[in-house]
């Protein structure tokens, strides 16, 4: 079995008790980065083996995690924080395991999208989701579709590139909610248009992670 499960956007507090019944039973956990994932395990005391899985994992090593699955071995799946195969490369082993006949099974639980759109106050019927927004290429492009969205939109950023961000949404003219750190120390939100929120990071932090609900 393939177990794709959530976990903790910050506050360890969040993790799931079917998480912590998966990550000690399964042999292996896959992770984008062992040292963020062996900090989760320590805290709920936990062994199993952790394998780093990223974006430069390439199709043979992704065979070889097949041919465990397919031999018996159970295996997790994790990111670095939330629900993997969102805006992340998991979407691919995944396929590799359907394809496969290995059974996958969702573990839910926190996703930093779907919290900051719990707390946006805004009509929720329809959104769409878009992931981290072009750094480069393809930018422009990228927030004039948005623009054309009639709908709520919700995004990631991170912190260096946050403000460069809300600069490029000033000409949507639409109303924002930045949230900051969620489940965290720090966890801010901040509501308004780009121009008074980019003024309100400047006045206490632009550190941290980010999610950008665009009201329609």
């Amino acid at each position: 079995m393939l177990y794709i499960v959530a976990t903790p956007i910050g506050n360890l507090g969040d993790v799931t008790e079917r998480a912590k019944a998966i990550f000690s039973e399964v042999e292996i956990v896959l992770c984008e980065d062992t040292r963020v994932t062996s900090k989760l395990m320590a805290h709920l005391q936990v062994r199993p083996t952790l394998l780093a899985f990223h974006e430069h994992t390439d199709a043979l090593a992704r065979k070889k995690i097949v041919d465990q699955l397919a031999s018996g071995i159970d295996i997790a799946l994790v990111t670095d924080a939330g629900t993997p195969c969102i805006s992340d490369p998991g979407g691919f082993l995944v396929a590799d395991a359907v394809a496969s006949g290995v059974k996958v099974s969702p573990i839910p639980g926190a996703s930093a999208a779907v919290a900051a759109l719990s707390i946006a106050g805004i009509a929720l019927d329809r959104f769409t989701f878009v992931g981290f927004p072009p750094n480069k290429k393809g930018r422009e492009k990228f927030f004039r579709e948005i623009g054309a969205i009639d709908h709520a939109v919700v995004m990631y950023e991170s912190t260096h590139r946050i403000v460069k961000t809300l600069e490029a949404m000033k000409s949507l003219k639409r109303k924002l909610i930045v949230c900051r750190e969620l489940t965290k120390i720090h966890e801010t939100i901040y509501r308004g248009t780009a121009e008074s929120i980019i003024a309100d990071l400047e006045r206490t932090s632009i550190r941290g992670e980010f999610v950008i609900v665009v009201e329609r």
